[in-house]
């Protein structure tokens, strides 16, 4: 279907327009960024098609020169997105919007994950003074000791000289309470960031409509 074909209500640009970008898909906001699409593709189709190949954080990092060559994009497309990646990511690095000193920081930080109908577990990387530097993937799935394994939180912290890491993740049955199988991955990644010298300091559970922080429930330091 044409992008002109659908209704205006399920048209990316006239659903953010009305509902705010929070509410729109990430094939929608790709959509957006695209602009058009090309014959017998909608923008939609070429958005959805991008993103079964590459995930967000792949096609963050995706070279200019990559992104220039996907069917559907070209210079122009591919400069728009870089440069809307690119302003994401300063303010990301700017510490006026992003002080993780508490856990609504984080919460706020990790909204994204709210929707995701798959466990998603994320790494925030935090300097001295608890600015965000980074944030990773860590793994997709249901949460399980055999999907986390230390390397992969703790290698990109060396990676970026952070001296605080964050873990969270979602609960997509709407129900953020920890579980047993969240509470021993957070130890074990307690104990491997104390050979290592960086503190875990949290780590967020977040819902569709709350969260939990297992320091402020008062597990962290029984760990």
């Amino acid at each position: 279907m044409k992008l002109m074909d659908m209704p205006q209500a399920v048209r990316p640009r006239e659903k953010l327009i009305q509902h705010g970008a929070h509410g729109l898909k990430d094939y929608e906001l790709l959509a957006i960024l695209l602009r058009t699409g090309y014959q017998g593709k909608s923008v939609v189709d070429v958005a959805k098609r991008i993103l079964s190949v590459y995930s967000l954080a792949e096609l963050y990092s995706l070279p200019l020169e990559k992104l220039m060559k996907l069917k559907g994009v070209g210079p122009s497309r591919a400069t728009i997105i870089t440069a809307g990646l690119e302003l994401a990511r300063r303010v990301v690095a700017n510490p006026n919007h992003y002080v993780m000193k508490s856990s609504s920081d984080i919460a706020n930080a990790v909204g994204f994950l709210r929707h995701k109908k798959r466990e998603h577990l994320v790494a925030l990387y935090l300097d001295a003074r608890y600015v965000l530097i980074d944030t990773y993937t860590v793994s997709i799935g249901t949460l399980t000791e055999g999907l986390v394994h230390p390397r992969e939180v703790f290698g990109p912290a060396i990676k970026f000289s952070a001296v605080h890491v964050v873990i969270a993740h979602n609960h997509p049955s709407g129900d953020p309470t920890p579980s047993l199988t969240d509470i021993s991955v957070t130890r074990k990644l307690v104990q491997a960031g104390k050979l290592l010298d960086i503190d875990l300091i949290d780590h967020v559970i977040v819902a569709k409509e709350t969260y939990v922080s297992l320091k402020e429930e008062g597990m962290m330091g029984k760990l």
